[in-house]
């Protein structure tokens, strides 16, 4: 809502509509809340600003940036406030606060050591499409005891324009978003058109050649480059379906490798971990869940028993199938300690998970040494 009371002096006009149309400069979002800061500070004649954002649950504040004070102040005084005394005030009650002297108020919490003295305070809301996101704080009118009326209806038409402003700069983020998106989906038709399909023609060449040769050993090393391109392909292909898929910070290659890396510190070792098919988009929910605990149960076993240095899980969605295998390189498969069916409780859970998805489970020996467990269910 527009301040009703107007503003009478045109220089003062004049600096409103010229902070306006900086507002209007797409900015990320970072950069654009120290600017409104900074806009206000020079419009009302304020030593110190701040800008705190609101939590999701509109009760604190998650987020306090600040203009005036240097890094070593900032330093001295310690965390940063989460909106107690005159600050909680203007989150229970988001309208414009204006006094004289802030220790006077009678919500005053007072200042941790080390903070500058403060005097004179004026706080207005900003909300962003009718919903509060955040207040701006100003404080110490340089030359004055007070802040004036029109410090106020200047504070709060600028607050309405940073409103605007911020939705905006949201709006370029999720445009650059988009943007990023449709990039990657470039990128992974490029990969599947150009380098898949070469490397599928390189192999097909040195399979064809393979029976024509007598050589002794030669042959041996071509099917050993032959082996080395179809690993080549599935990581490419794997890079592929994660540059396709829209839920990468969240989805369940994401959850996989979070998993892999918690259990560094037990495995002793970084896991390897290869991805095969459309994983984030194939999968549901409810066997993400049973794939999540499969992963770190197997990986915690190899930690705990297999005396391992190295390990490969593979995860796979081909066929209408969710597949997991882990393979090491530890002391091997040991009837009555890794049978499923020998009392072993993690893995015996792995099974009944697996079955309770019309799956199968199995662990056992390893083709070089080793276990190898392998875990799949229908998607």
């Amino acid at each position: 809502m527009v301040p009703y009371r107007s503003i009478e002096d045109p220089a003062k006009l004049r600096r409103l509509l010229e902070s306006v149309l900086l507002l209007e400069r797409a900015m990320e979002l970072p950069d654009l809340l120290r600017h409104i800061i900074e806009e206000s500070m020079s419009m009302t004649g304020a030593r110190y600003g701040a800008l705190g954002v609101l939590d999701e649950g509109g009760t604190a504040l998650s987020q306090f940036v600040t203009v005036g004070l240097d890094p070593e102040e900032e330093a001295r005084i310690g965390p940063r406030p989460t909106g107690k005394g005159v600050l909680g005030v203007l989150i229970r009650d988001p309208h414009p606060i204006r006094v004289a002297d802030i220790g006077t108020h009678p919500d005053s919490y007072g200042f941790p050591p080390n903070h500058p003295p403060m005097t004179s305070f004026l706080g207005v809301p900003i909300k962003v499409r009718g919903e509060i996101f955040g207040n701006l704080y100003l404080t110490d009118k340089i030359g004055w005891s007070e802040f004036t009326g029109d410090d106020e209806v200047l504070a709060e038409a600028l607050a309405l324009t940073a409103g605007i402003a911020i939705e905006n700069a949201r709006l370029h983020a999720r445009v650059a978003e988009i943007a990023v998106y449709g990039d990657r989906d470039r990128m992974a038709r490029d990969l599947h058109d150009t380098v898949i399909q070469r490397l599928f023609a390189v192999g097909l060449s040195l399979q064809s050649i393979v029976g024509t040769i007598e050589m002794p050993g030669i042959a041996d090393r071509i099917m050993a480059a032959i082996a080395e391109l179809d690993e080549t392909i599935r990581e490419v292909r794997s890079t592929i379906y994660e540059l396709g898929s829209s839920r990468v910070e969240s989805g369940v290659r994401n959850s996989i490798l979070k998993v892999a890396r918690e259990l560094t510190p037990v495995l002793g070792f970084a896991p390897r971990v290869t991805f095969a098919g459309p994983i984030d988009t194939a999968v549901s929910d409810v066997i993400a869940e049973h794939l999540l605990i499969t992963a770190r149960e197997g990986l915690s076993n190899v930690g705990r028993h297999a005396r391992a240095t190295e390990t490969l899980m593979t995860v796979t969605v081909s066929d209408g199938w969710c597949r997991l295998e882990l393979v090491d390189n530890g002391q091997g498969f040991h009837e009555g300690q890794t049978d499923t069916r020998g009392g072993g409780l993690g893995l015996l859970n792995l099974q009944r998970r697996a079955e309770k998805l019309h799956g199968t489970f199995d662990v056992g020996p390893g083709e070089s040494g080793g276990t190898h467990l392998r875990w799949e269910v229908p998607i």
